[in-house]
């Protein structure tokens, strides 16, 4: 092949490639995610006054990202409100129970967003390709979940369902990150080195979850998670735009002023204190090492 030829296709490949984005700075991001927090507390004050129901459920490969999502929506938020669920295994008298029978229990009541980290799609993602389950519980899977999901819209429960899609590089950059970083080990379970050689597997099973399950009253929305920092952002402003809260008048907030002692002494008494560190001290001798 001439280089001229090279040349023009190397030419037509950059321009039809997609843009690779440009990384988010941190403060840009901090920022960003400072002004959602601002209006997930709105939503939450709504959902609270007006008694709505809001289920929001997070699937995707292991490594995609759903717990710093998930993380990324409740820290500013009060649990009681932003309920998180992350069900383990079943007990042999859950695996005898209806299959969904353990996930309704723990959807919304009114005043309530529960976040299901996977939820009763494990049946058509894991349980599918570690076999947990027969084709035959699998099809019969796909082939009520609509009308489950139907049923919970009839209910009165808002449902988001997000797929976080991460790239086969990265799952395996981030999977490879954990072995040896000790706050990340406990990532790292015996499944998910398990499936990590079965991603055409995942894929199969995820193509055939959509195609079944992808509704007009329960729709799956994508995410690409290549980018964590993009993919929070991202998730949290589609959230919000599809949940028609308001944002309630609230009355001007002074504190009051405190009492007086009124004999009051506070006693001599040998608390156990926690040790004070000279953090100050040892950063100064960590920067000197670097």
């Amino acid at each position: 092949m001439g280089d001229k030829k090279k040349k023009k296709q190397k030419l037509e490949t950059e321009q039809t490639a997609e843009p690779v984005p440009t990384k988010l700075r941190e403060k840009f991001y901090e920022k960003e995610l400072e002004k959602l927090h601002v209006e997930l507390v709105k939503l939450q004050q709504w959902v609270v006054a007006h008694g709505v129901k809001v289920c929001v459920v997070f699937e995707g490969r292991d490594g995609a990202g759903k717990g710093g999502c998930i993380k990324a929506i409740t820290e500013r938020v009060s649990p009681r409100v932003f309920r998180v669920v992350a069900l383990p295994a079943p007990t042999e008298r859950q695996k005898s129970q209806m299959y969904v029978q353990r996930y309704v229990e723990q959807l919304p009541a009114g005043g309530e967003i529960v976040i299901f980290d996977r939820s009763w799609y494990n049946r058509a993602g894991v349980e599918r390709v570690m076999g947990f389950a027969s084709d035959a519980q699998v099809t019969r899977f796909l082939e009520q979940a609509p009308g489950f999901e139907k049923t919970m819209k009839e209910s009165g429960i808002i449902l988001l369902k997000y797929w976080l899609e991460v790239s086969m590089d990265e799952q395996e950059r981030r999977l490879a990150s954990r072995i040896d970083d000790g706050r990340k080990i406990w990532k790292l379970s015996p499944m998910d080195l398990k499936s990590f050689s079965k991603w055409y597997d995942y894929s199969r099973a995820r193509d055939a979850m959509l195609a079944a399950t992808d509704t007009p009253w329960a729709p799956w929305y994508v995410v690409r998670s290549d980018d964590k920092k993009r993919a929070r952002l991202n998730v949290i402003s589609h959230l919000l735009k599809h949940i028609p809260y308001e944002d309630l008048p609230r009355e001007k907030v002074k504190l009051p002023k405190r009492e007086g002692p009124h004999g009051y002494v506070e006693p001599d008494y040998p608390y156990k204190y926690v040790t004070e560190h000279d953090w100050g001290a040892e950063n100064a001798r960590a920067a000197v090492e670097v």
